[in-house]
């Protein structure tokens, strides 16, 4: 939680739009190639979210914009640059279809994630929003100001409906018991439970001893996960208004919390730059990720389970699997190594770009997030020296030839090998697919020079 600022007018940021973009592409220009999975903010990354199908992630950043990136191909779709400062939150609603992201600005913008243009901007707060949710539905919008205020919008129109009075700057905002109920966490250490249809607080939770961060709501509604920067997690029950658990978390500050799908796990994000996994019954943590060397702002899983994505002050988003820790999509330069799949004419040749990503051809070629690829036909699964392979590959009792790569990316690697590293990468179309296999074979036999 950023230290807190005067409240300042539009009027007066509009001045500096001009000025911060042309900075951030000077920066930009010498950043040099991209060094990791989602990268091309040009301002720390604030806020990630995954939609519910896995396929796409949105992040936002202080340099003005969100992007929209497809998670399996690991590049960038879309620049959301609508707002007038920086982006605070960023979330997919239920359906994937639209997006919303809260900034500096005093503003909401609801997205179209067909078009990727503007459908409705959500205005009336008086100080710079920090946090969004969508109801269960996606028909109701919440966002919560440090105007001290939450306003309820309708999903469809862009209207607002209600205004909730909190008497705090608000950092975070939850749907609660099937989206009857909102829970709100401020700079002070109490969450507060308040009814969605009269706006009338119901409840309190008490513990924290600082400010609330970050709230998530269990996948059935009747659980909530609070983070704080008095460094700790509470399990809390809203109903009873009982805290479960007190997770004593990271070296500092805790800035983001989400439950796993079961709702058995939590992901926490940290100014220690960790993304942890912790087992909710007791409480230990069962994965812990040096994600970055600055502060990690935000954490979310994709909805398999499988992998973290991390967002950072270094300006960066990447992603994690979880089991062993490992930084997924991370790609270098070429270098020295041949390309012979950009000047062929082969059907499959095209398509082998997005495994150039992750594979280098030769065993001394460039290290990559997967294993290299010469010898790929008639090697065992998961017998590449020196590799760390995730346990869906070890001890596997097969060999990778045109039946078990075809199916692999017909199945899909999640399908095939639950567990895998390697992110959702199917191809469907089962010519396309069998020009691939082809090709693999052609370019895996060849000697490189």
């Amino acid at each position: 939680m950023a230290p807190i600022e005067k409240p300042r007018g539009i009027a007066k940021i509009l001045p500096m739009r001009s000025f911060a973009v042309l900075l951030i592409m000077f920066f930009l220009a010498l950043a040099g190639p991209a060094m990791s999975d989602l990268v091309g903010h040009g301002g720390m990354v604030r806020s990630v979210d995954v939609s519910g199908d896995g396929s796409r992630v949105i992040t936002g950043s202080f340099d003005y914009s969100a992007r929209i990136w497809d998670f399996g191909a690991q590049r960038e779709i879309a620049v959301l640059n609508a707002h007038e400062g920086p982006v605070t939150s960023v979330r997919f609603s239920p359906d994937g279809k639209t997006a919303l992201t809260t900034s500096d600005d005093f503003t909401a913008i609801l997205w179209d994630m067909r078009t990727f243009k503007v459908r409705h901007r959500l205005t009336g707060h008086r100080h710079k929003v920090m946090a969004a949710a969508f109801s269960p539905k996606g028909d109701l919008i919440a966002t919560g100001s440090w105007d001290g205020t939450v306003r309820l919008w309708d999903g469809a129109s862009g209207k607002q409906v209600h205004e909730i009075s909190v008497g705090k700057p608000v950092n975070a905002v939850v749907f609660l018991s099937n989206g009857r109920l909102l829970a709100t966490g401020s700079h002070d250490p109490m969450i507060r439970i308040w009814d969605v249809e009269t706006g009338a607080i119901s409840g309190k939770l008490e513990g924290h001893l600082m400010g609330v961060t970050a709230l998530s709501v269990s996948p059935d509604g009747n659980k909530l996960l609070s983070a704080s920067i008095d460094k700790s997690v509470r399990l809390w029950d809203p109903a009873k208004e009982t805290e479960l658990r007190e997770i004593r978390v990271h070296d500092g500050q805790v800035y983001d919390v989400q439950f796993s799908a079961d709702g058995k796990r939590a992901l926490t994000a940290g100014k220690d730059g960790y993304v942890i996994e912790w087992d909710l019954a007791s409480g230990k943590p069962e994965h812990e990720i040096a994600a970055h060397k600055r502060i990690a702002w935000a954490a979310r899983y994709t909805p398999d389970g499988r992998f973290a994505i991390s967002a950072s002050s270094d300006e960066q988003a990447r992603v994690w699997h979880l089991q062993t820790g490992d930084r997924v999509g991370q790609h270098v330069e070429a270098g020295n190594e041949p390309q012979p799949w950009l000047a062929s004419d082969h059907p499959g040749a095209p398509l082998f770009g997005k495994c150039a990503r992750c594979h280098s051809l030769k065993a001394d070629g460039p290290s990559r997030s997967g294993p290299h690829f010469e010898g790929l036909f008639g090697r065992a699964a998961g017998t590449v020296r020196g590799y760390h392979y995730s346990s869906a590959l070890t001890g596997k009792n097969f060999k990778w030839d045109e039946r078990t790569l075809y199916q692999l990316f017909s199945d899909g690697p999640d399908k095939m090998l639950p567990g895998t590293k390697m992110p959702v990468q199917r191809v469907t179309d089962a010519k396309q697919l069998a020009d691939l296999v082809d090709y693999l074979k052609i370019l895996t036999a060849a000697k490189a020079n």
